[in-house]
């Protein structure tokens, strides 16, 4: 592929997912996470869980009551470690 193709390809996906079309390009959708739930199976009081995984408490304490949805990045690590907490607590193991 020349330069301006590439250049060509990714201009067209890029207008393509401004409008809301995915070209070639699977994105990914986390699920919403049960917070109260998760940080019990693990055992952890909410400061241990905050900490552990760099949240606030009072942004975990709004999550717990349901006062607030965890969205974006916030939301995927809380899908990782639902799904693997421990790669998520040795990856972030000082």
């Amino acid at each position: 592929m020349s330069a301006f193709q590439s250049i060509k390809q990714g201009l067209t996906e890029a207008v393509a997912h401004a409008k809301g079309k995915q070209v070639g390009v699977n994105e990914y959708q986390p699920y919403e996470v049960d917070v109260v739930s998760l940080r019990k199976r693990l055992g952890l009081t909410q400061v241990q869980f905050a900490a552990r995984f760099g949240f606030s408490v009072a942004t975990l304490r709004h999550w717990e009551r349901g006062d607030r949805m965890p969205h974006g990045p916030a939301l995927v690590l809380l899908n990782l470690i639902d799904r693997e907490p421990q790669a998520v607590m040795r990856a972030l193991a000082a």
